[in-house]
């Protein structure tokens, strides 16, 4: 009994110095074997050992404080005591040793699982935060591009409105010249229907003298 406990307690402590030193991929294989005690028929197999192991160190200790007892009404312990007592006693050290590694060994490697869960989330989350930080390098590059062009279409559309106040300017101007040419046009049609009614004057005036004349001859 007590050289096998001597060996899980050994095979635990390297479990355990394998889990809390990274040694190649030891770790790697701990992690494992570990794993493969905590899925299917080990947790219940683990339990009943533990419960089998706490049963026999709760017996040691209460041989121990027999013998203890027993001592104190005799006043002298017998050499057989002396070495059940002994024998006793580095049992419930081996088992208590051997149960605390246990422990520790489930916590390792429940803490380790749950360090490399939050390494796994934090490289996503590191990687969604650096494709969002290329998104808002592309989104801000495209506003500079959409705000380069929109300036560029605010000085083509203050051209084209400068453009539109020169047309705007001359097309009045030409109105301006056309509407006063539109009345001198017609200062020169009065002028000229006043002239011919002038001229059918001096025709009525020319005819009643020729015929004065042809009648005085």
């Amino acid at each position: 009994m007590i050289h096998l406990l001597f060996l899980v307690l050994f095979a635990e402590g390297a479990v355990a110095l394998l889990l809390m030193v990274k040694v190649g991929p030891l770790r790697e294989l701990a992690m494992r074997g570990v794993d493969q005690v905590k899925t299917g028929k080990g947790p219940a197999t683990v339990k009943t050992l533990a419960c089998t192991l706490s049963v026999i160190l709760m017996s040691n200790v209460a041989s121990i404080l027999k013998i203890q007892n027993r001592g104190f009404k005799l006043g002298t312990v017998s050499p057989m005591d002396q070495v059940l007592w002994r024998t006793h006693l580095l049992e419930a050290s081996l088992i208590g040793y051997t149960l605390f590694l246990a422990f520790v060994i489930d916590r390792l490697h429940h803490y380790l699982r749950k360090l490399m869960t939050l390494r796994k989330t934090s490289s996503t989350s590191r990687e969604e935060v650096e494709k969002l930080q290329m998104e808002n390098r592309s989104l801000r590059e495209k506003e500079e591009k959409s705000s380069s062009e929109t300036k560029k279409l605010q000085r083509e559309i203050a051209k084209l409105n400068e453009s539109m106040k020169k047309l705007k300017s001359e097309t009045e101007e030409h109105e301006r010249k056309a509407s006063v040419a539109e009345a001198h046009v017609n200062a020169l049609q009065k002028q000229s229907e006043e002239l011919l009614l002038e001229y059918d004057r001096l025709l009525e005036d020319n005819q009643i003298l020729q015929t004065q004349l042809l009648s005085r001859g």
